[in-house]
């Protein structure tokens, strides 16, 4: 199915990542085949200056960006609420926001912010979303796609080390096991949606993605090292 079939895609962006990354890349290169593009995005300054970067590039491309805190459940809500309101259809959604901090933080629903962030949210927000992604998919005839930016890091935890209990302690808090564990959980989470969606047989795919080594800046506040400062 060619890509400009598509009508409309979600592309989450965390805040650090707003004028910079894969999700931006991503919403650049996909404005540019004439796609609607939704942004949730917690930082609207930011989110407001990618707008115009992508304008410059494509002066038709059709951008509606809502204020939302992906690691927040109220509003992830909001936002499903604000967009469904909108009638419009949904054919792509892409999770792509993601932290990495070695700082033991938490969301404002008292969860470990890395999981909050990187997990939690997403599954929220594709739960909210997913009847309308199947509705549209029914009702167009075109393929629906969810995609979870997920990482070959997830492969570090170890099938005895899938633990939270350590990650509320700050003595023994470790931002790289968080971090490995969050990407696990999207894995198992797309394991379990594409289950069930195949049984009942919904023109809806949904997939994990490892993206490779790419410059996007995560990890600069933790590890600022020159080769590392080279790499991400």
């Amino acid at each position: 199915m060619h890509i400009s079939n598509f009508r409309v895609i979600i592309i989450i962006i965390f805040p650090k990542g707003a004028t910079s990354g894969i999700g931006v890349e991503t919403a650049r290169a996909l404005a540019k085949k004439g796609l609607r593009i939704v942004i949730p995005a917690r930082d609207l300054r930011k989110a407001d200056e990618l707008k115009e970067v992508i304008r410059k590039e494509s002066p038709k491309a059709e951008i509606i960006i809502f204020e939302t805190d992906i690691s927040s459940f109220v509003s992830v809500k909001r936002f499903c609420s604000g967009f469904l309101a909108l009638g419009l259809p949904l054919n792509i959604l892409i999770n792509n926001a993601g932290i990495y901090s070695q700082k033991l933080e938490f969301s404002e629903d008292k969860i470990e912010m890395t999981f909050a962030t990187n997990y939690l949210g997403h599954f929220l927000l594709t739960e909210l979303l997913l009847e309308k992604m199947i509705e549209t998919a029914e009702k167009t005839g075109i393929q629906g796609r969810v995609i979870n930016l997920s990482s070959a890091i997830h492969s570090w935890v170890r099938r005895d080390a899938f633990c939270f209990n350590n990650m509320l302690n700050p003595r023994n808090y470790d931002g790289t096991s968080a971090y490995s564990q969050s990407k696990l959980a999207n894995i198992l989470h797309v394991k379990e949606v594409a289950t069930k969606l195949q049984a009942r047989n919904a023109r809806v795919t949904i997939n994990a993605v490892h993206p490779g080594i790419v410059k996007t800046g995560i990890m600069r506040e933790s590890y600022k090292g020159f080769i590392t400062g080279c790499l991400i």
